[in-house]
């Protein structure tokens, strides 16, 4: 562990653990506001082609009336045949209001058909704001699953169309305001069972952004300092770890002046070395973190280059290379601990006999005697060179992802429950991998950091998000609050 001074291999894949629901009959409600008769809205759809275990209807509200549309008041439905006695599990991997302010809860027809029995119904919360006319939500990105995770059969599936590739006007999803029904035809032409919205606020709220505004809620850092003594260093809320303590070899110290800048092209670089010649004592291993525990959900992403072979002296060390997010273990197994890691292994170590890269995330752990609750996705094969590292945690699921493509999707049960800290460092788990006593170094870089709090980013968002920060000459910014 990274507060420990042990040794630790990924335990067993725990099971699924994600949040689930069953569909339910609709019941009546009491009265609540229906929609004027001036506000009306078009649903477009487009199949997102998450694979053949997973339903990804992908969605878009466009106000096509003349008044403004508090979206607390606007439920979708997207309706599908379930198999028999399947329960399931809802999603959001991404929406330009934030998955945050987005709701999913499954329901059931009181009178199926062929093609339906269940609904996926989807609802804004107040933080989604209020959509003018004209106006779109812009995507609304979304997975159900099976909570077995068995293949999905959508060919028999009411609002399932295949061959909408592209957004458009689709009927076969549902939309009420205020509980009446203005856009689409239900299965069997059935009116939808009204849900009633959220709230219903006097005063519309404000449109929510796409993403946080400048001033609120982004670490960005480009890592462009003169050297670890730079006092920018400290003003911008980061720490470079000295002194003693795991994780790592015994008498390991752990080294600021092995942490260096340096340009590489038009970048500015972060270099972590560790360096050996086989003795704890004449171990020097490298960590830099943020002196605050205050991310938890949203999007963490960073763009490091991973080394397979030492800079100078022999090969073979038990190495770890990281990116991670902690916060502190309060007591043995105790419940609100949490850790999510990219760790590089290129010489193997842990019972890995070769590259390893793993992504694993922490519910809790016992150091003594050892036990730990975790999941963890792992490939083995090299890693060398750059890439672009980036996790996003949202209420129900952490996904990670490596160069663009999704890496490993972890539990809800794994979602953290207090703020943690984010770190990179570079250390030896043992000597078993290499015995010389011949000096050796290593080195892991960093190119930059990026967190946004509470947003969902795809890699392609994050990799705008960056190039925008870098064109404008923007080298840090800081607006996430203290927790």
């Amino acid at each position: 562990m990274r507060n420990g001074t042990g040794r630790w291999k990924p335990g067993i894949r725990t099971v699924l653990a994600a949040a689930t629901v069953l569909g339910l009959g609709a019941t009546a409600l009491s009265a609540f506001p229906a929609a004027a008769a001036d506000e009306s809205v078009a649903v477009r759809y487009r199949q997102g082609g998450a694979g053949s275990d997973q339903a990804a209807p992908w969605l878009t509200v466009v106000n096509t009336g003349t008044t403004t549309i508090p979206l607390n008041q606007v439920k979708l439905r997207y309706y599908f045949k379930s198999d028999r006695g399947a329960s399931y599990s809802y999603a959001c991997d991404w929406a330009v209001k934030g998955c945050t302010n987005l709701t999913g809860t499954f329901g059931a027809l009181a009178g199926p058909t062929a093609t339906t029995d269940r609904y996926l119904e989807v609802g804004f919360t107040e933080g989604a704001g209020t959509l003018a006319p004209g106006a779109d939500t812009g995507d609304v990105q979304l997975r159900f699953h099976r909570t077995d995770w068995q293949p999905l059969d959508q060919s028999d599936d009411y609002s399932f169309g295949p061959a909408q590739t592209t957004y458009g006007n689709w009927t076969k999803v549902t939309a009420t305001i205020g509980g009446v029904q203005v856009w689409g035809t239900a299965p069997g032409g059935a009116a939808p069972t009204p849900t009633p919205p959220t709230s219903t606020p006097t005063t519309p709220s404000p449109t929510a952004p796409t993403t946080p505004p400048a001033g609120r809620g982004v670490l960005f850092d480009d890592f462009d300092y003169t050297g670890h003594v730079d006092p920018a260093i400290t003003a911008h809320g980061w720490t470079i770890r000295s002194g003693g303590g795991g994780p790592g070899v015994g008498q390991a110290t752990w080294a600021p002046e092995n942490v260096t800048f340096a340009k590489d092209g038009a970048n500015s670089v972060m270099t972590l070395r560790t360096s050996t010649s086989g003795t704890g004592a004449s171990t020097r291993q490298t960590e830099v973190h943020t002196a605050e525990r205050k991310f938890k959900n949203g999007t963490y992403a960073a763009r490091v280059r991973f080394a397979d072979t030492p800079t100078s002296g022999p090969d073979g060390d038990h190495l770890v290379q990281s990116f991670f997010t902690i916060n502190d273990l309060t007591a043995p197994m105790a419940d609100d601990y949490a850790e999510y890691d990219f760790e590089y292994l290129p010489n193997g170590g842990w019972g890995e006999t070769a590259n390893v890269l793993y992504t694993t995330s922490w519910e809790t752990f016992r150091p003594d005697p050892w036990e730990a609750v975790n999941q963890h996705t792992e490939s083995r094969t090299s890693r060398a060179g750059w890439h672009d590292l980036v996790l996003t945690i949202d209420d129900t699921a952490l996904v990670y992802y490596l160069d663009g493509k999704e890496f490993a999707r972890h539990d809800a049960r794994y979602l953290p429950e207090r703020p943690m800290s984010i770190h990179f460092n570079q250390w030896l788990i043992d000597f078993a991998g290499q015995s010389s006593t011949a000096p050796r170094a290593y080195e892991e870089q960093v190119d930059y950091l990026l967190h946004v709090k509470d947003e969902v980013l795809t890699p392609a968002q994050v990799a705008a998000k960056v190039a925008a920060y870098r064109s404008n000459g923007t080298a840090f910014e800081d607006s996430v609050p203290s927790s």
